[in-house]
């Protein structure tokens, strides 16, 4: 339909977004657009963008909670789709925004998964690399991840003029193209600037900035970071399942667990709203009293 690539070509000149979620949110308007004209041909009338309206995608809400779909995964098509009827809506291709109203399913608080400090230390020790060069970005690569909590999508995109060793703060640009100051500990940047000093044996081309390279001499991709770190959790045996995410989880937990205070902890990981932040302090919580229940002798 053109109208929703018309409307992903206005996100992407306008709202900075990354690939992954354009693809995203393409694949949830074409989903939905199907879905409306299979019930246009079943009301025996033509699929026309006029056709969409408030019944329609309650209906569709419902077709996908009948189908198993999560809480989380109808959210996201919703926002989708909201943004798309209010382009719509906008540029006069429809009277009025049909999904003006309509509620974002509650979402369930699900804690995160977190690795202790032990199992933080065993999988930065373990290496799955014979090539000496990569070793050291590996360990390099996830020490910083730990050290400052940035996303995986934000790490992959580091330059090499991110990195201010003098003041140990890297420059991070996340959702929207924002960018922040994220300190880094001396401890992390020495494993970085290890790695940089033999950098040269990867690179390909000088004009290539980023910071993190893959074996062809490229910027290494986020799909390579969950493969490299997939075979490091098995060679250090934790059983757990750990994406680069679950760093980033651990980070802002442990940090809290130490006594960081909440919106330090929330400009760090470039959290736009507090709520967000607050969901570690359930997860230190609930740490606690695990620890309490096990130690004290009438728990």
């Amino acid at each position: 339909m053109e109208y929703i690539q018309e409307y992903i070509q206005h996100l992407e000149l306008n709202r900075n977004l990354a690939p992954a979620t354009l693809e995203a949110y393409t694949r949830d308007l074409e989903q939905f657009w199907a879905f409306a004209a299979e019930q246009c041909q079943i009301l025996e009338k033509p699929a026309k963008v006029t056709s969409l309206d408030k019944h329609l995608l309650r209906d569709y809400l419902t077709y996908l909670t009948v189908n198993r779909y999560s809480r989380t995964s109808i959210a996201r098509i919703l926002a989708a789709i909201r943004g798309f009827s209010k382009y719509l809506a906008r540029t006069a291709v429809i009277p009025t925004d049909f999904a003006r109203g309509i509620k974002t399913p509650r979402q369930g608080k699900r804690l995160p998964a977190v690795m202790t400090v032990d199992e933080v230390d065993t999988l930065l020790e373990a290496e799955v690399s014979e090539n000496p060069v990569l070793a050291l970005r590996n360990r390099a690569m996830f020490e910083v991840l730990y050290a400052t909590g940035i996303r995986v999508a934000e790490l992959v995109n580091l330059d090499i003029h991110d990195v201010d060793f003098t003041n140990s703060f890297i420059r991070v640009f996340g959702k929207g193209r924002k960018e922040r100051i994220v300190p880094c500990h001396e401890a992390a940047l020495a494993h970085v600037e290890r790695y940089l000093r033999h950098r040269p044996e990867l690179v390909k081309s000088r004009e290539e900035t980023a910071l993190f390279l893959n074996s062809q001499g490229t910027r290494l991709t986020t799909r390579g970071v969950q493969y490299i770190l997939d075979r490091l959790v098995e060679k250090a045996g934790i059983p757990k399942d750990i994406s680069p995410h679950t760093f980033r989880h651990s980070f802002a937990t442990h940090l809290l667990d130490g006594g960081a205070d909440l919106r330090s902890v929330q400009e760090m990981l470039g959290h736009a709203n507090l709520s967000a932040t607050q969901l570690y302090t359930r997860v230190s919580q609930s740490r606690l009293k695990s620890v309490y229940n096990r130690a004290h002798p009438r728990a």
